[in-house]
């Protein structure tokens, strides 16, 4: 459930953010907006996510998930995207052998706090690493 050698991921990983301000030319900004722009939609991410899982939904489950891994690791959100990895592994595994119904609420059971504590607190390192001063 953890990385090989156990130790935890880093909330946010810096030399992404890094390359992200390289990438989009910082002098213009952009980073600020774009991870911004990660922080403005997490809530929708996981409220999306929230209902899929509890509803048994396996395609909206699939489709949150996925959207919840590629945005924080686009953003360097190394444990919150560890985390939906790990959900989504669960959620493939669980798609080949069990009722829908009932894995996926399961797996709401068992995911979705620290998914949302991690998307908090990852929130405020990104707005204190990022975004200083930021009213999000």
């Amino acid at each position: 459930m953890s990385t090989s050698d156990d130790a935890p991921r880093p909330l946010v990983d810096q030399s992404v953010l890094d390359r992200l301000r390289d990438e989009l030319e910082e002098e213009e900004g952009y980073s600020r907006v774009f991870v911004g722009n990660f922080i403005d939609y997490l809530p929708q991410r996981l409220g999306r996510l929230r209902l899929a899982l509890t509803t048994g939904d396996l395609e909206g489950s699939m489709d949150a998930v996925l959207s919840l891994k590629t945005s924080s690791q686009m953003v360097g959100a190394e444990r919150l995207a560890g985390l939906a990895l790990e959900l989504e592994n669960e959620i493939r595994a669980e798609a080949r052998q069990a009722d829908m119904a009932v894995a996926l609420p399961r797996l709401a059971a068992t995911y979705l706090r620290p998914i949302t504590q991690c998307s908090r607190q990852t929130m405020h390192r990104l707005q204190a690493q990022c975004c200083p001063g930021a009213k999000r």
